[in-house]
């Protein structure tokens, strides 16, 4: 009896230890961390540790036992018939096929649930890219077009969409503030992408989950994330030396990660100087740079360029840095913190110092961005519930401070005017995700925006010194704010076949004064408000035939709301023209349709393609107006047409999405996209022109070769002719942007690049990147670009890990 009872303890411990399992990979037989474990009801659950652990004592012997992680097939089992070794094999699904995306719901998901077209770009892919701005690695994807007006920018196009008609996010968080405008935006390249671990692209809309201005599309930029590291702190990184040809860059870069078993750290730096740019040899002659303005003994001079294909001027220079830390006290519940600052030097608005007027002369002797600065820090705080409301919680909270800055002055004239805009921007944002042990999930979630735009204008008499105040270029002290509540439901009808919907409501309020700019204009109201509301939703399935047909639809509403820049800006968007405020503005929206199919042959040959089909209602858009009565009136010292953003007209865009994606060998990839995009804009009148943002038709083609320490890329990039009819009335008047045809008139030529990538790695710690892009040298530019391409451009980057 004694014996016995001597034995009761340690036959205790053997029961407690009989109920502890091990969640390994069944491939590799690593341990799984964070596997959600529950009953058929969820009113038991666990959570693997970092070891894959997980104890099951709460569950019956008799109860099934759930086993999920978005990554592996969910798992499930009887308790009692748990084998002996006490370890539970999940199977992963393929992520080459079916990958994760994140961007649809702001939690994980696959792909082939997800009835929209979306494509990513994984930090493997960007480094063999080696791309210099993240409007760079945006185009290199051959899925988005992006516009130019100088080297320091690049405004992505989507759709037949374009700059305050995208949604931009960095970490989850709005990027796009209350003075986004409808013409070319350059804030992308404040981006780092030597500081991005993934980049997705939703194509189409996204205002159910990501609110107002997300109707031709929404990029997401996910930044480094800091790394645990189980036994011990350890330091890891890389750094980066680049050089290219064509514009003489210079760019050092440096990331290092410190972790702990639960806390890390992550540290980037990225320092870029960018000379004037090199275009192409072969091309239209209306691109070269005959002549620029320098100052010579207090006189504005045109001198000649002694190489027409220098671009003067167009170099820049930028700073990034960034720094998250990460914490994770428990299993539970996860911090992170996150501090991004982007800065450049003054860069040139390039095509505006390629305007002459009928004299000869030059329009602009000056006319630059000031330094373009960019702060975010952001909050976040990650729960993991026990299923009841949510299995997943995350509060995002941000503050970023925008200021951005024109200098303006005409040729021969001492008045150099300067206008600075600031945005403090702050948000919150909470949301929820809920899954069942079908499969099916509830998303849902709410955010709050605050913007508080601050503008100043002065005038500057160059030649005495002397400054005197002008009208701002928005009112200053105005307001932009948005509250909204979201929920979305994915539900697995069965194996084959998976619905979304989802509903957003939005309220937006505006408000502005006008009362300082009325010492310049006599405007006939004193401040303006807006008070209105959006309500938008989707439906969309998708449908996996039993020949592996992946089959998608996707129908759904979306909106851009009015902001400071569409209700208050005063601007002159070309010589002889002026913006002028319009206080009477509302929501428009957009009505969208969209229908795909991807499918492998063999596991080799992918082609996945979509047509879409947008309504976009209620348009804000630039149209001549009148201020008090009056057509013309005299800004900055010359008579301009007015004009003001407004409602009214209406447009219909559609098009085609190819990809395609041949396995040819263990070695050999070769893929390639193509993109046709149609639109028709109707006016107030009735009458019918082009859509503005509507890109040719463009793609590429790549045949990539990949084999232990080498992997090389051979490619070419492509773009479709926009003649002079097919051009928008606002760019048929901008001859400066494009070449002439055989009638005097501006079009868009079609253009091509034969391109070489490689790289070479030495050992495990130090690489090679060799790049020569435009091998044959042409001279081209995008479409509506003011700067040409890069002509042959030789990149070479050392990159170095530890």
């Amino acid at each position: 009896m004694r014996k016995l009872l001597f034995l009761l303890p340690f036959l205790f411990c053997i029961t407690v230890v009989a109920q502890v399992v091990t969640v390994v990979d069944s491939e590799t037989n690593e341990p799984l961390v964070n596997v959600a474990v529950y009953n058929k009801s969820k009113s038991k659950s666990a959570i693997t540790d970092l070891e894959g652990q997980v104890d099951i004592e709460k569950f019956d012997n008799q109860e099934v036992i759930y086993f999920q992680s978005i990554s592996y097939a969910t798992y499930k089992i009887e308790k009692s018939k748990i084998s002996r070794d006490k370890f539970i094999r999940l199977i992963q699904q393929s992520n080459y096929f079916n990958p994760i995306i994140l961007s649809a719901s702001k939690f994980e998901q696959r792909a082939h649930d997800i009835p929209q077209k979306i494509f990513a770009v994984d930090k493997e892919q960007i480094a063999f890219n080696n791309p210099q701005t993240s409007a760079d690695l945006l185009q290199q994807s051959g899925q988005v077009f992006v516009q130019k007006s100088q080297q320091g920018g690049g405004s992505p196009i989507i759709r037949g969409f374009s700059t305050n008609r995208l949604l931009l996010t960095v970490d989850g968080v709005r990027m796009n503030t209350a003075i986004f405008r409808s013409g070319n935006l350059q804030n992308v390249i404040s981006i780092d992408p030597l500081s991005v671990e993934r980049s997705e692209v939703i194509l189409g809309p996204g205002s159910v989950v990501y609110g107002s201005d997300a109707i031709g599309g929404v990029m997401n930029f996910f930044t480094l994330k800091p790394q645990f590291h189980q036994d011990s702190v350890q330091i890891t990184g890389n750094g980066l030396l680049r050089y290219a040809s064509a514009n003489n860059e210079n760019t050092g870069h440096l990331d290092f990660n410190i972790g702990g078993k639960n806390w890390a750290s992550a540290t980037s730096i990225s320092i870029n100087f960018f000379n004037d740019l090199r275009m192409g040899s072969h091309g239209p002659d209306d691109y070269l740079r005959e002549s620029y303005v320098i100052r010579r003994d207090g006189q504005d001079v045109l001198v000649d360029n002694d190489n027409p294909l220098i671009q003067r001027p167009t170099g820049y220079d930028q700073l990034n840095l960034l720094q998250k830390f990460r914490y994770k006290p428990t299993q539970d519940f996860e911090f992170g913190l996150g501090l991004i600052y982007s800065g450049t030097s003054d860069f040139s608005r390039y095509d505006a110092l390629d305007r002459f007027r009928e004299s000869g002369e030059p329009t602009n002797a000056e006319w630059f961005y000031g330094p373009q600065t960019w702060l975010m820090t952001n909050f976040n705080i990650t729960h993991r519930g026990n299923g009841k409301w949510y299995d997943k919680a995350v509060l995002t909270t941000a503050y970023q401070r925008f200021e951005e800055s024109r200098v303006t002055r005409d040729f021969q004239d001492p008045e150099r005017f300067e206008h600075i805009d600031q945005v403090d921007a702050i948000s919150t944002s909470l949301d929820f995700e809920r899954r069942d042990r079908e499969s099916n999930a509830l998303f849902y979630g709410g955010e709050f925006i605050h913007n508080r735009v601050n503008s100043a204008g002065s005038v500057q008499d160059i030649d005495t010194n002397t400054f005197t105040a002008t009208a701002t270029r928005y009112p200053d002290g105005s307001s932009w704010r948005s509250l909204a509540a979201y929920a979305n439901y994915q539900w697995k009808v069965s194996s084959q076949m998976v619905v979304n919907s989802g509903l957003r409501y939005n309220h937006i309020w505006i408000d502005a004064d006008f009362g300082p700019n009325n010492t310049f204009f006599n405007f006939p109201f004193e401040e303006a408000t807006v008070n209105t509301g959006a309500l938008t939703g989707g439906i969309g399935a998708t449908y996996v035939t039993e020949n592996k047909w992946e089959l998608r639809s996707n129908f759904s509403t979306a909106f851009r709301a009015p902001n400071i820049d569409d209700l208050g800006k005063i601007f002159d968007p070309s010589p002889g023209t002026v913006i002028v405020p319009n206080p009477d503005l509302e929501a428009e929206y957009s009505y969208n349709a969209e229908l795909g199919f991807k499918k492998t042959f063999h596991e080799k040959f992918t082609i996945d393609a979509a047509v879409y089909y947008t309504y976009l209602k209620d348009a804000l858009v630039a149209q001549d107006y009148e201020l008090n009565g009056q057509e013309f009136i005299d800004y900055q010292g010359e008579q301009s047409r007015v004009q003001a953003i407004q409602n009214g007209e209406k447009a219909n865009v559609y098009g085609l999405e190819l990809a395609l994606n041949y396995r040819i060998n263990d070695e050999f990839t070769l893929k390639g996209h193509y993109n046709i995009t149609k639109g028709e804009q109707t006016e107030i009148d009735g009458n019918k022109i082009p859509v503005r943002h509507v890109a040719p038709a463009f793609g590429d083609i790549h045949l990539n070769y990949d084999k232990k320490d080498l992997k090389l890329g051979l490619f070419a990039q492509f773009n479709g002719q926009l003649d002079y009819n097919d051009l928008n009335p606002t760019q048929q008047t901008r001859p400066y942007l494009y070449a002439l045809d055989s009638n005097g008139n501006p079009y868009s030529p079609s253009w091509y690049t034969l391109n070489l990538r490689s790289r070479f790695n030495f050992n495990e710690v130090f690489s090679l990147n060799v790049t020569l892009e435009n091998m044959t040298d042409q001279r081209y530019r995008t479409y509506s670009s003011g700067v040409s391409a890069a002509g042959r451009n030789l990149i070479v980057g050392a990159r170095y890990q530890f």
